[in-house]
């Protein structure tokens, strides 16, 4: 039995609408850009899916409608400011309520809040096939689904991920400076 789009966008909706908006975050900055990039990416989604037929799963068809739509974002933005390789960033990103987290010792939050706004923003300078393979990774997608996404091969999506995550891990390193008191 082949289920409408209609039904196939609630049940995509109701699966990976919180997926949809951490990767409209994740690629655009701007918060308002964010939303329209989302919305931009269900209109798409709903679109696709009177092509959909099921030659593979629900969760796959729909991470790569919004990855396409994603990546014509991006390509569009190219001719915006120019972004800085990771390894250059001296600065890192301020707090950004779009990923707070629930509360509890406020303290704990406050620096939880400020890793998680460092990460964002830190994905957000990556290339965008970098930033659209660790937010899925980060969503818990298998590599095999991450290469089916993307249209990378699983080895590539591995690659890509631990050099992602180490220079990630890198900007959270504080070495202790031997000449400074203790």
């Amino acid at each position: 039995m082949t289920l409408s789009a209609e039904t196939l966008y609630r049940q995509a909706g109701e699966q990976f609408a919180p997926a949809i908006a951490r990767l409209a975050r994740a690629v655009e900055r701007d918060a308002d850009k964010a939303r329209d990039l989302e919305q931009e990416m269900h209109c798409a989604l709903w679109a696709s899916l009177a092509r959909f037929n099921g030659e593979c799963a629900l969760k796959t068809w729909v991470y790569r409608v919004a990855h396409n739509v994603a990546a014509d974002h991006v390509a569009k933005s190219i001719r915006g400011p120019r972004k800085a390789p990771l390894e250059d960033i001296d600065t890192l990103p301020t707090a950004d309520p779009a990923f707070g987290l629930a509360a509890g010792n406020p303290e704990t939050d406050a620096a939880e809040s400020l890793v998680m706004a460092r990460v964002a923003g830190l994905i957000r300078l990556l290339p965008a096939v970098d930033a659209q393979t660790i937010v899925l990774w980060l969503e818990g997608e298998s590599t095999a689904d991450i290469a089916e996404i993307t249209g990378l091969s699983p080895g590539a999506v591995s690659v890509r991920v631990h050099r992602v995550k180490a220079l990630l891990a890198a900007h959270f390193e504080h070495p202790i400076d031997a000449g400074a008191p203790r």
